[in-house]
């Protein structure tokens, strides 16, 4: 059973601009090892991480430090949820989700799909 959709896009321009002017802001949004990554992969993750607070219906249930979007050997993009942000996930009765991220033109867009029981 779908628990939740949520769609994002993210203008890489825009947020590189963003983390250049407040230096704090990309540990804020992004965990250590996203912050290793181009503009073009960090848009696509902020836009995953948007994606998922409205699948998820509240952002305010997500911490981004507990939310690290990573890929596989085939690049697809999986969300890695840990602490009160994987507790709100379960307690809203999510056991798998689907994330998809493409980035042309300047930008990003993502897209979560939560499923529970």
């Amino acid at each position: 059973m779908i628990v939740g959709v949520g769609v994002d896009m993210c203008s890489v321009e825009r947020l590189g601009s963003s983390l250049q002017r407040t230096p704090n802001l990309g540990k804020r949004l992004f965990t250590s090892n996203e912050l290793q990554l181009k503009a073009e992969s960090l848009a696509g993750r902020f836009a995953a991480k948007e994606a998922l607070a409205k699948a998820i219906g509240d952002p305010r249930l997500l911490n981004w430090q507990e939310v690290e979007i990573t890929s596989d050997d085939l690049k697809k993009p999986s969300l890695l949820v840990s602490g009160s942000s994987a507790e709100a996930l379960r307690a809203r009765g999510v056991t798998t989700s689907h994330v998809s991220i493409s980035h042309d033109g300047g930008f990003a867009v993502a897209m979560v799909v939560l499923e529970g029981s």
